[in-house]
């Protein structure tokens, strides 16, 4: 039962990082975790060229990434020297870069951004902006246009759940429980996706008035215990 849904929503979120885009100007992507940050950067990618770091959690890892996205390979050298070859290489191209998965910042990664923003655009995807949250980088954000994440409409989760019916990837039950869904996953769409997985597994018989909350159940157990994906997401 593996299949596609659909990109949902974010119409007003993506047109801002569009213009931002073709502005060349820097952006900071807010939402908590599963709102769908890393998700609107696979969608704009499709049409907006840029350099991915998926990883940013540690100087090396970074670096790893981008090399990878720049089919930058070089002898084993220090961290200093490979950021500062990335660099001339951003330097060159004058791509966008984007670090998703941003957290809590060092001097050392805070240090690369800032001369990262003098070579290319930058976009940061982080959880939370908070200087307590997100570390040494916190003063260079003033340069940043903040773009933030909300939680999905009723509407938008109407359109994703009717997309999994009409796929045959859930039971047409899920129509009739579309607002239940929609408060159960409170808008998050990682959570809403994750129900629908479940669905997909036949874990819940909507009819029950007990049903959403074992659905809920399971996917919690889940995702403590990962099992292979059902639904293959866009």
């Amino acid at each position: 039962m593996k299949s596609a849904l659909p990109f949902v929503g974010r119409r007003k979120a993506a047109a801002q990082l569009r213009r931002l885009h073709a502005r060349r100007g820097h952006a900071l992507i807010v939402g908590p975790e599963g709102i769908g940050k890393s998700a609107l950067i696979a969608h704009l990618r499709e049409t907006l060229p840029c350099v991915l770091c998926a990883q940013s959690e540690t100087l090396g890892g970074i670096c790893d990434n981008l090399e990878s996205e720049l089919n930058s390979s070089a002898p084993p050298s220090p961290l200093v020297q490979r950021k500062n070859r990335l660099l001339k290489i951003l330097a060159e191209s004058g791509q966008m870069v984007v670090f998703d998965g941003v957290s809590w910042t060092t001097p050392k990664i805070s240090s690369l951004f800032e001369s990262a923003t003098e070579c290319a655009p930058v976009w940061i995807c982080c959880r939370s902006a908070e200087p307590w949250d997100i570390g040494h980088v916190w003063p260079l954000l003033a340069r940043f246009q903040r773009v933030e994440l909300e939680p999905f409409l009723l509407s938008e989760t109407r359109v994703l759940v009717e997309a999994a019916v009409r796929e045959c990837l859930v039971p047409c039950d899920a129509l009739n429980a579309i607002r239940r869904l929609h408060r159960r996953a409170a808008g998050n769409p990682k959570i809403l996706r994750a129900l629908l997985d479940e669905l997909a597994r036949g874990h819940c018989d909507l009819s029950n008035p007990r049903g959403l909350k074992r659905l809920d159940l399971a996917r919690r157990i889940h995702e403590l215990f990962p099992a292979p994906a059902t639904i293959r997401h866009a």
